[in-house]
C-alpha cells in the first residue's frame, strides 16, 4: 500500500472518529437536558498529593456525604416548577489510583481537542462503577496543610466529565461541594457568570438577587458566578450550597426555564 493511500485511509478514519464523537456529544446533550429522569452522577476520589492525611480523608467518604448536592438541585428545581422531583442522584464510586491527563498548556484548538479525547478515553478506562451513569466527577483531593492553592477545576459538556481540585478537610467539605456542583452544571450546558480577569460576579446574571435594594452586599451567590458580591469590586466564596442559588440565566441554559 502506497503512502498516499495510507494517508487517505488514516484521514478518513480520523474524520469518522470525530464524526462519531460529535454525534455522541449531541445525543448526550439532548439526553441530559430533557430532565425526564434523574441524572446519575458518580463521584470518584483521587489522592492527588499522595499524603497520608489525604488518604485518611478519602477513606471516610460515604454516599451520604453528597446529599447536600442532591438537596440543592431539588430546592432550586422546585423554584422553576420542574416536574422531576429529584434532578440528580449522586453516588460515590470509591477511590481511583490513576490521575487524569493534565490540560494542555497551549490554547490551540488542536491541543484542547486532543486532550479532550484523551480525557474521555481515560475516564472510560477508569470507570469502576458497576452501574450506568450519566456524569462522572473526578475529585482530586489535596492536604490543605501542604497545598495552599489548587488548580482551576473544570467541567466538560463533551463527555459529561468534571475534574475538581478540592481539599481533603472536613471543614472544607461543603465548600468543595459548591465547586463540584458548579462543574457538574458545566457538563449540562451552564456557562460561567463571572469576569475571568477579576473573578467578580457579572451583573445581573451572576447575582443571586439582582433586584435587591440596596444591591450590596448580596446575601447569596449564583452558582455559576461562584462568589457572593459584597460590592462592585469585592466578593467572597460561599461556604456551603445553602448560600447558593441557581439563577434564571443558568436555568435557561440547562433547560429548566424557557427563554422569555
Amino acid at each position: 500500500m502506497s503512502n498516499k493511500i495510507f494517508r487517505k485511509i488514516r484521514t478518513l478514519l480520523l474524520l469518522y472518529i470525530l464524526f462519531m464523537v460529535a454525534v455522541g456529544t449531541w445525543l448526550n446533550k439532548a439526553r441530559t437536558t430533557d430532565w425526564d429522569k434523574s441524572l446519575e452522577v458518580v463521584v470518584y476520589a483521587i489522592n492527588a498529593d499522595g499524603r497520608a492525611a489525604t488518604q485518611e480523608y478519602i477513606d471516610k467518604i460515604e454516599n451520604s456525604d453528597f446529599i447536600d448536592i442532591e438537596e440543592f438541585f431539588q430546592r432550586e428545581a422546585k423554584k422553576y416548577n420542574l416536574a422531576l422531583k429529584k434532578p440528580v442522584d449522586v453516588s460515590f464510586a470509591g477511590e481511583l489510583t490513576d490521575k487524569p491527563p493534565r490540560p494542555p498548556r497551549s490554547d490551540s484548538k488542536l491541543s484542547i481537542m486532543l486532550w479532550s479525547l484523551k480525557l474521555r478515553y481515560w475516564a472510560w478506562k477508569n470507570d469502576n462503577y458497576p452501574y450506568p451513569e450519566d456524569i462522572q466527577i473526578f475529585v482530586l483531593y489535596f492536604d490543605p496543610k501542604k497545598i495552599k492553592r489548587v488548580d482551576h477545576s473544570l467541567g466538560l459538556q463533551k463527555g459529561l466529565i468534571g475534574i475538581v481540585n478540592a481539599y481533603a478537610s472536613q471543614d472544607m467539605k461543603k465548600e468543595n461541594h459548591v465547586i463540584i456542583t458548579h462543574e457538574l452544571l458545566h457538563t449540562v450546558g451552564a456557562i460561567d457568570k463571572y469576569d475571568p480577569k477579576t473573578i467578580q460576579p457579572i451583573y445581573p446574571i451572576g447575582y443571586a438577587d439582582p433586584e435587591q435594594n440596596p444591591l450590596y452586599p448580596q446575601k447569596k451567590a449564583e452558582i455559576m458566578a461562584g462568589r457572593i458580591a459584597i460590592d462592585e469590586s469585592e466578593a467572597k466564596q460561599p461556604e456551603k450550597l445553602k448560600q447558593v442559588v441557581l439563577g434564571e440565566a443558568t436555568a435557561i441554559e440547562i433547560n429548566w426555564l424557557k427563554y422569555k
